[in-house]
């Protein structure tokens, strides 16, 4: 076994994949459990489908896809919050409504330009491969940033994730705290793009919260363990799919999927 992981470090590129991919577990699993018990956890999916019409167009227009991608999910983030306070459109119809305009206008700009090689495959599964020195920068200062605001307003996240009313009456202004999270959702999913691609990365997000669940019922209990189920289910995969040559971000995918499943049946054995 140590043998092997030698070997597997020995290589760049999974020396890469593996400082982004364990600082966007650890997000996306913080993220997670505060999407899923506000029952907002498909604004992930959406923004990842987004992320995949930036990365697409940057791509055609020349630009660096992670600069662009970036600011353009923020954008839509706002916009959706905005939506959602329309009573005409609901928080799940401004999601698909983005989520799939974004994805046509992707496939679109890829499908009528000529000249340029686009790999669409790594935009929507993911390509470890892809993650070069600038991303992994950019992943780093941007996941520790993430992973910095969560600690540092950890009881305040706590009262809006629970009870929005409560948090208002104490003074917590929600809507700048809800802007924020919608701001740091957007970030992870396109720095967990080039590892999972569009259509995984929002299981990255959604999983490991409900594993941890199955189990504990404490949030801070839930945060902890979603944290570390992810990374491991993380590196489990990254090992899987170097020994086995199966794709990473599914690999990854179906680790997540072996560990709730482990869980849910241990639960229901209590």
């Amino acid at each position: 076994m140590l043998s092997l992981l030698t070997e597997m470090l020995s290589y760049t590129f999974i020396q890469r994949a593996l400082v982004v991919g364990i600082i966007v577990s650890i997000c996306a699993a913080l993220m997670g459990v505060i999407m899923v018990l506000r029952r907002s956890s498909m604004i992930g999916d959406g923004l990842s489908h987004v992320a995949f019409g930036a990365f697409a167009v940057a791509t055609v227009l020349g630009l660096t896809p992670i600069y662009f991608a970036i600011p353009v999910s923020i954008l839509t983030s706002f916009f959706i919050l905005r939506l959602s306070q329309n009573s005409k459109i609901h928080g799940d119809s401004a999601i698909a409504l983005f989520s799939a305009s974004a994805l046509a206008i992707g496939i679109m700009a890829i499908s009528v330009t000529k000249g340029v090689n686009v790999d669409i495959n790594a935009y929507l599964f993911g390509s470890i491969l892809s993650i070069n020195p600038r991303d992994l920068i950019i992943s780093v200062i941007l996941g520790l940033a993430v992973l910095a605001f969560f600690l540092i307003f950890y009881h305040h996240i706590f009262a809006i994730t629970f009870d929005e009313s409560f948090a208002k009456s104490i003074g917590l202004k929600v809507d700048l705290y809800r802007g924020i999270l919608a701001v740091m959702c957007s970030i992870i999913v396109v720095l967990g793009m080039k590892l999972l691609g569009s259509l995984l990365i929002s299981s990255l997000i959604i999983f490991p919260c409900l594993t941890s669940m199955q189990l504990f019922k404490n949030f801070r209990q839930v945060v902890i363990a979603s944290a570390t189920v992810s990374v491991l289910c993380f590196i489990l995969g990254l090992v899987a799919s170097y020994v086995f040559s199966t794709p990473t971000g599914a690999t990854i995918v179906i680790a997540n999927l072996g560990a709730f499943l482990a869980c849910w049946l241990l639960a229901k054995i209590k």
